[in-house]
């Protein structure tokens, strides 16, 4: 069976012939989509990123943002001070999904409505 880092490790010309199937392999986590929400807005520390998540572990916050850093969607940078501190910055791929995220928000928001929440 193949798993998520399986397909994320898959070169671009063996990405799912399906446009939708890509999208879906390069986002598919539910704390991916959280982190590109909070990211939108700019540049975060790992710390904030945490606290704004919510019920996320620390080991799965970091495989998540190497995920994220490997295929291209944000970029890392480590500032060698002491304590040492690392900054997580969306890439231009990263932004290009703001429309996506917008749409699930809408989508998200017209969902509660309709169903009195």
């Amino acid at each position: 069976m193949e798993t998520e880092n399986d397909i994320l490790d898959t070169p671009a010309k063996e990405l799912p012939a399906s446009p939708v199937e890509t999208t879906l392999t390069m986002i598919s986590d539910k704390w991916k989509v959280l982190i590109l929400r909070d990211l939108m807005p700019g540049t975060k520390r790992f710390g904030e990123l945490k606290k704004s998540i919510g019920h996320v572990s620390q080991k799965v916050l970091t495989a998540q943002l190497r995920q994220m850093e490997e295929s291209g969607l944000l970029t890392r940078t480590v500032f060698a001070e002491v304590p040492p501190h690392v900054e997580y910055t969306l890439t231009d791929l990263g932004y290009s999904l703001k429309p996506i995220l917008d749409a699930m928000q809408e989508w998200g928001e017209n969902y509660k409505a309709q169903n009195g929440q």
